[in-house]
């Protein structure tokens, strides 16, 4: 199947030093004479990747790992300086929320702004303009300025924008966290819906939840380095929940598959571990408590404090009475 998004060996670097500091002149001074200081930094080094046609990728890895970096230059904001990364489509990309808005002019004069930086014609965006505004819940707000919304408001109209447009490659950088639980739910089923009609997706996220359960391929960066690219997303965000805790990173796809199992033997004692604690409070509440109390505290331990239709323990402990 041919590619939606590749990328080969990518390298970005920053050139930090002298130059940063001082003049045109004193810099060509010091460049002629050899007397200049420049330091370097890869925010990103060799990373390789590559995604069909409706793929989800979720990039995880910690700050300062080089996730938003490699973002600017899929979406061709940054020019690698080493090896090359090919986007196949009309990419929206959402990497800094408030970017492309100009504070002083209208939600709805904002709306046309972003719409026209993505490349869209002024007929299209008339035809879009009501659902854009209705999804992102700001049918009250269309002529206040965009410099008095808060900045979840501001959020909400951008990641609409983006996604109720026509992209084939949607790019997001912490953004489906934006906006309340109601919104964050809806983001969501909107990004299913898009993906499902072949769009292909990139996520940055901190929320591994979220990484769980809307990507299919994962892609681990630590300090610019790549971890591991894989389809095994599942056992991957295991073995990161994992490293979170420990901070020790794995060592090839066996060290990654190790601290996934690790995390998963961790995850059960410490269900083990509140199951002895609810069993030694019922223990105790049976011993000391009240009679109420205690057949509540059975009842949730038990049955998880399910349907009424279950027996009352009153009436199992009266049918145990000698």
């Amino acid at each position: 199947m041919a590619y939606a998004i590749k990328a080969e060996n990518v390298s970005i670097r920053y050139m930090t030093g002298d130059f940063k500091d001082i003049g045109l002149k004193e810099y060509i001074m010091r460049h002629l004479t050899g007397n200049y200081h420049v330091k370097e930094f890869w925010a990103d080094k060799n990373v390789s990747f590559t995604l069909e046609p409706g793929d989800m990728l979720g990039i995880i890895g910690s700050n300062g790992a080089g996730k938003s970096t490699l973002l600017k230059a899929v979406s061709g904001i940054m020019v690698p300086t080493e090896g090359w990364v090919n986007a196949r489509g009309k990419i929206a990309a959402l990497l800094e929320l408030a970017s492309g808005f100009d504070r002083d002019l209208t939600v709805h004069e904002n709306a046309y702004l972003r719409g026209a930086l993505l490349g869209y014609t002024r007929e299209f965006m008339d035809r879009k303009y009501d659902d854009i505004i209705e999804f992102a819940e700001l049918q009250d707000f269309q002529d206040r300025p965009f410099k008095q919304l808060s900045s979840g408001m501001k959020s909400r109209l951008a990641f609409s924008i983006a996604c109720l447009v026509e992209p084939d490659i949607l790019i997001l950088d912490e953004v489906l966290s934006v906006g309340d639980g109601a919104f964050r739910k809806k983001s969501e089923t909107r990004m299913r819906e898009i993906l499902s009609g072949g769009v292909t997706g990139i996520l940055v996220s901190h929320s591994i939840g979220q990484v769980r359960s809307m990507c299919n391929k994962i892609l681990w960066l630590d300090h610019g380095r790549q971890i591991t690219f894989s389809d095994e997303t599942e056992k991957v965000c295991d073995a990161y929940e994992e490293f979170l805790i420990t901070k020790a990173l794995p060592d090839g796809e066996n060290g990654i598959t190790e601290m996934a199992e690790a995390y998963q033997e961790r995850l059960a004692r410490e269900a083990a571990e509140q199951a002895k604690t609810e069993q030694e409070r019922l223990l105790e509440l049976l011993r000391t408590g009240s009679r109420e109390a205690a057949e509540k505290a059975a009842r949730e331990f038990l049955f998880g404090d399910g349907p009424e239709t279950e027996p009352e323990v009153s009436e199992m402990a009266g049918s145990q009475t000698i």
